[in-house]
């Protein structure tokens, strides 16, 4: 164990053999990796080589074969913070950003406002993503990069043990990835175990961890610079994969 993973606050993720099979479809077949706690640990891959399904395994919104285990260093389960890839709603909607987090983040009805205590949290979330000003701001009138902003703020309340990141770079501004540069950098100060889904490589090369490479089964896992490179991605990003892992002596 590295020694910033010292008295991680956040927990080790387990995937052993994990298949899921929709009608006659192989979305993943027989995944397994492990995630460090207090790491920040990248999916990368294909459009459409289970990455998401993946997630949401682990998010227990999907079945599965195999066995997926998340073990906490404490007695009880920490928060979970997940911050999806995109928001869908009516942008005709009446609704602000504070509404939006209220519904989010409480346990209050959001239509009774928003609860003297996650109102300091939920304020704190909002600055630290640079939208504290556009609070009373209706979401239908928010560019696609702040409304992403905001998804990561909801994804800060209450502060989460571990982080699930669909993809969150990808409707963000240069001024906004910066943003989440800045929370990833927090994260791993805290010793906050993340799990990151991102298509920008060259992020991933500079901030992650450790990285996995999925095309419906594992095809490397390990750190950055021995699985961030050319043959290994042509292989992950071919459309018959050939399996290539890394040797277990490589494992960070």
């Amino acid at each position: 164990m590295t020694a910033h993973l010292a008295g991680a606050l956040g927990p080790t993720l387990a995937f052993e053999n994990i298949s899921l099979t929709l009608g006659r479809t192989d979305i993943l077949t027989g995944v397994g990796f492990t995630v460090a706690p207090g790491s920040v640990h990248a999916l990368v891959g294909p459009n459409g080589g289970g990455k998401s399904s993946l997630v949401k395994t682990l998010l227990g919104q999907m079945p599965h074969r195999g066995k997926l285990s998340v073990s906490w260093p404490g007695e009880r389960p920490g928060v979970i913070g997940y911050i999806p890839q995109a928001l869908e709603f009516d942008r005709g909607l009446p609704m602000t950003v504070n509404d939006f987090m209220a519904a989010m983040c409480q346990r209050k009805p959001a239509f009774l406002g928003l609860s003297r205590a996650r109102s300091g949290d939920i304020g704190e979330a909002l600055a630290r993503v640079g939208m504290q000003d556009k609070r009373n701001r209706r979401m239908g009138a928010l560019s696609g990069g702040e409304r992403q902003r905001v998804l990561l703020a909801q994804g800060l309340v209450p502060s989460p043990a571990l982080v699930v990141l669909d993809e969150p770079m990808s409707a963000l501004d240069e001024a906004g990835v910066r943003v989440f540069e800045d929370l990833l950098d927090g994260w791993r100060a805290q010793r906050v175990t993340v799990l990151w889904i991102e298509h920008d490589l060259e992020a991933v090369g500079r901030l992650a961890d450790r990285v996995t490479g999925l095309n419906r089964q594992v095809l490397c896992d390990g750190p950055p610079a021995q699985v961030l490179t050319p043959d290994r991605l042509l292989a992950l990003f071919s459309t018959r994969p050939r399996v290539e892992r890394m040797p277990q002596e490589q494992a960070a």
